[in-house]
């Protein structure tokens, strides 16, 4: 039993670790940086998905990823949020490894991802 006690705590302590690594930022919040115009969004649920609906101002990563270094801003502490289809998705990590990668410090996840943005009724917008 001891010993399962024991992987259980090292598993949550692996997760927690890992959860922190990009830390979440609410709807809410995200509205607010948006408003301000202080965040970058990069979208990893695919270039069909982005052009059926994404994120206002929201950059599709399947189609930049080779050219992301050139979207993103040049202060490196500038805040980059990365999202995908929900709160289980983790196609995330791909887009917040690059920016991280990439020398950015203010990465952030949006775990409600499209899917919560649409449940909370938010406006999307359309690519081509």
């Amino acid at each position: 039993m001891k010993q399962i006690l024991t992987c259980a705590a090292l598993l949550l302590v692996a997760v927690a670790v890992r959860a922190a690594e990009f830390p979440d930022i609410s709807i809410h919040d995200l509205k607010a940086a948006i408003a301000a115009k202080k965040v970058t969004l990069i979208d990893v649920n695919g270039t069909d998905s982005w052009k059926n609906g994404h994120i206002p101002g929201a950059i599709d990563f399947q189609s930049s990823k080779e050219k992301l270094a050139g979207l993103l801003p040049k202060e490196k502490s500038a805040l980059v949020v990365a999202y995908c289809g929900g709160p289980k998705c983790n196609a995330y990590r791909a887009a917040a490894k690059v920016a991280k990668d990439l020398g950015y410090t203010n990465v952030r996840h949006l775990s409600a991802g499209i899917s919560g943005w649409k449940d909370a009724n938010h406006a999307l917008g359309k690519g081509s």
